[in-house]
């Protein structure tokens, strides 16, 4: 199995418009960040997305326009969500294949009206969503995902166990049924949004408190703000086997 960050930043992206601080202008391309999201390669030619934010198009034709097999939500905010509209590539001739819960579906079904009406406009995206929730596993393609409930502020979202890769985005407190479910993975990649506290996400130092107690052989850091300083900086800051996760880099997972 291998994992491919499509992006690895929080809402604004990396730089942030109209910011002057030493990460947006930093000359070193892996400060680069666009909105979160990243893919899953289950089998040859079979990708699993997680999530589909408003930099979707750019990350498909940076990653070579692979092929996709479904895509999974993690939550309805726009950095996740935005760009469901470009995905029409992939829904011809059949809709495309969605996991969600059943919230994020009516969100969905809200902000893309078009791509669900019984007479459809020749060439919209249509979609073929699946529900989801938090105490059921589900298969995509022989392959079982076990849903991982952890809280967004006061939003109840899901992140993913696929084998023996766990992916959690915006998480700001992670129950303890969700720990236990995660102890001993191989590689988790978990949110770290800064330095100071947040919210809704968890900073860095909550972030490495999560990670030590799942104790997975490998860790890498995504959702990074601005703030979270200088990547060189912050990864003198990390404990043996903690990664931070940039544009593009690809993970090998047994």
């Amino acid at each position: 199995m291998k994992l491919t960050f499509l992006g690895t930043g929080t809402s604004t992206g990396v730089p942030q418009i109209g910011c002057g601080c030493e990460v947006c202008t930093s000359a070193d391309p892996r400060e680069k960040r666009l909105r979160a999201s990243a893919m899953v390669e289950i089998a040859p030619g079979r990708n699993l997305l997680i999530d589909c934010g408003p930099d979707f198009r750019q990350q498909m034709l940076r990653a070579g326009a692979p092929a996709l097999s479904a895509l999974l939500i993690t939550h309805s905010h726009y950095d996740h969500v935005g760009g469901i509209d470009d995905m029409r590539p992939y829904c011809h001739p059949e809709p495309f294949r969605v996991y969600c819960r059943e919230d994020v579906a009516r969100d969905l079904r809200e902000r893309v009206p078009y791509c669900f009406r019984k007479h459809l406009y020749p060439g919209v995206p249509t979609f073929d969503i699946h529900m989801i929730d938090h105490d059921h596993d589900f298969i995509v393609d022989g392959t079982t995902i076990t849903p991982l409930p952890v809280m967004h502020a006061r939003l109840p979202i899901i992140g993913f166990r696929i084998g023996n890769l766990t992916y959690i985005t915006d998480c700001s407190e992670m129950p303890r049924s969700t720990l236990d479910k995660i102890c001993g993975i191989d590689t988790l990649v978990i949110n770290a949004l800064r330095r100071e506290p947040h919210m809704s996400h968890m900073n860095l130092r909550q972030t490495l408190e999560v990670i030590s107690s799942a104790a997975p052989r490998q860790a890498f850091l995504t959702h990074l703000s601005h703030d979270m300083g200088l990547i060189d900086d912050t990864s003198r800051l990390l404990p043996p086997g903690v990664h931070i996760a940039t544009d593009g880099m690809t993970v090998s997972i047994p």
